[in-house]
């Protein structure tokens, strides 16, 4: 989950940077994309750890 509020901070620093920075703004657009694109899928990464985790609890404990 730490790594969901890096991108998260990454993102929101790629949309203070657009109303900044108009010379670079496509670019800085299409960085916050990216961002917002990574958030689902490290969300996804976590749970799959998670269950990982716990099946091997689970299959430990018996």
């Amino acid at each position: 989950m730490k790594r969901l509020v890096e991108i998260s901070q990454q993102e929101f620093l790629c949309q203070e940077r657009i109303s900044r920075d108009s010379e670079r703004k496509v670019f800085w657009m299409t960085k916050a994309e990216e961002r917002e694109r990574c958030a689902p899928d490290e969300i996804a990464f976590h749970f799959r750890e998670c269950n990982l985790d716990m099946a091997a609890s689970q299959a430990a404990a018996r």
